[in-house]
């Protein structure tokens, strides 16, 4: 039987979905559309001074979520709000009040923009059947700051693709249930760090452009949480396929429907 049909078909449904946003991110093009600017020119919109201070500000903003959020309820909110859209509130306010006082706004805020992204992607672990709270699926949540970026030439995870990506991160994290106890095993944080740099810069960039503002900068805050939500809410659903068919089974799925092929 072709490998495209191997799995039932509401899986393969919810496999298909998962691929088209896991094989295409189309982040850098919410931003373009923003931001009214193609994307090669949204790229050299960051002043160098920025640039200088990107990777440690990342690195920064990545421990302070952690800190910040591992251990919590990612699906308890104020007033039984929904979840997705208590952290679209508090992205948009947060992307708003940076975008108000230009690249320094946004770069203090970015540790709270980042703390609402590891929440959101907390809340789709645990819908997905799985509990953040336990060290190996944080660790997963982490990922998907990585696997959510673009890759480049820097980067300590070289291969491209979904799976290639979560094979590099998971060989830099082996023992993530004893590891992380502690808190953030340094490979692994770097090896996220490289890829979510990327991504960051993109949304600086988007928000350097001239008379951006702070209503610019809540919508490009919510491009950058409705993202790596999607991504999330994608790479757990793999996940969750993976524990009821089998990963080989999945993974041959997975393929086909990347490639266009059955078989």
């Amino acid at each position: 039987m072709p490998a495209l049909l191997t799995l039932p078909e509401d899986a393969q449904t919810d496999l298909a979905k998962a691929v088209a946003t896991l094989e295409g991110p189309s982040f850098a093009a919410r931003l373009a559309s923003i931001a009214g600017t193609p994307i090669e020119a949204l790229k050299a919109r960051l002043p160098e001074g920025v640039r200088d201070q990107l990777d440690h500000a990342v690195r920064r903003a990545l421990e302070k979520a952690w800190s910040t959020a591992v251990g919590t309820e990612p699906r308890r909110t104020p007033f039984g709000m929904d979840v997705a859209w208590f952290h679209r509130g508090v992205a948009m306010a947060s992307g708003a009040a940076g975008g108000a006082f230009g690249l320094i706004g946004t770069l203090a805020e970015l540790p709270v923009s980042t703390t609402i992204l590891l929440r959101q992607i907390a809340a789709e672990a645990a819908a997905a059947g799985e509990d953040p709270k336990v060290a190996a699926t944080a660790a997963e949540c982490m990922a998907v700051f990585a696997i959510g970026s673009p890759n480049n030439t820097e980067d300590d995870v070289a291969e491209t693709g979904y799976f290639a990506a979560r094979i590099a991160l998971a060989q830099m994290l082996p023992n993530a249930a004893s590891s992380l106890v502690s808190g953030l095993v340094p490979g692994f944080l770097g090896a996220i760090a490289a890829r979510f740099t990327g991504t960051v810069g993109l949304k600086l960039s988007a928000q350097a452009v001239p008379v951006i503002g702070a209503a610019a900068g809540a919508a490009i805050n919510l491009a950058f949480l409705e993202h790596f939500r999607e991504v999330a809410k994608s790479h757990f659903t793999v996940r969750k396929l993976e524990r009821i068919y089998g990963a080989d089974r999945v993974r041959a799925a997975y393929d086909a429907l990347r490639d266009g092929s059955t078989g």
